[in-house]
């Protein structure tokens, strides 16, 4: 097998990534769907839906590692003569399985998906606590508009988001991908990312700060129906 062939190989885990990441997004949606409708904002399949996106945090880390262990081999081989490529495969799993054997399935739980839906079901029943003791179901609609345009919007794009991202460190939103490209902007020129909602003093925002927020991204979406049906 060819450098190349591994390389596209590889392409093809980290698509399997992005799917799973979907997959995740989807457990997470259909799990507050689930809370929401329960008429005491609790469900036990909630459960079985945190042990699946758990499964999905495992395989994400191990494509992760297994990734990142044939880049390294891959790279030591390619100055070595063509022979070198014959042991690849069994190098390869070595490296690999002795990383995953130093491993804690308590380090899932810091998985970026993983708290998001776990953030995702704690404002479900926050949400479900406050409406019954509040009795409304809607709130009032300037109230709703205010909120949308302070909300929904990106302090980046100054449009709506599309997939909004919590940073842990000081709870701002953006959207996902202006968010990733402006870190990644700053860090080729090697500088930090500063929060870009004014006045905020966090002057290092890192990718490892932002969480997905399912709740405001289904507020999102319920905003953008309701606009559509007036």
């Amino acid at each position: 097998m060819s450098l190349g062939a591994v390389h596209a190989i590889l392409s093809d885990l980290k698509s399997c990534q992005s799917d799973i990441g979907t997959g995740m997004d989807i457990v997470t949606d259909v799990a507050m769907d689930l809370m929401e409708a329960q008429a005491d904002g609790t469900n036990p399949c909630v459960k079985e839906m945190e042990a699946m996106i758990l499964d999905c945090a495992k395989l994400d880390r191990e494509i992760n590692y297994f990734v990142d262990v044939v880049q390294q081999v891959t790279s030591e081989v390619a100055s070595q003569q063509p022979e070198a490529m014959f042991g690849l495969s069994a190098k390869v799993k070595e490296q690999f399985t002795e990383r995953i054997a130093k491993l804690s399935d308590d380090d899932l739980h810091s998985h970026p998906k993983v708290l998001a839906f776990k953030d995702s079901i704690k404002n479900s029943l926050n949400q479900s606590s406050q409406a019954s003791a509040e009795n409304m179901e809607e709130l009032d609609e300037d109230i709703a508009v205010t909120q949308s345009q302070v909300n929904f919007c990106c302090p980046l794009t100054q449009v709506e988001m599309v997939n909004p991202v919590k940073n842990k460190k000081c709870n701002h939103h953006y959207d996902e991908e202006a968010i990733v490209t402006l870190i990644k902007t700053r860090h080729s020129q090697k500088k930090k990312c500063r929060c870009p909602v004014v006045g905020c003093g966090n002057a290092d925002v890192k990718e490892s700060d932002l969480i997905p927020d399912q709740m405001l991204r289904r507020k999102i979406q319920s905003h953008k129906r309701q606009n559509n049906r007036t």
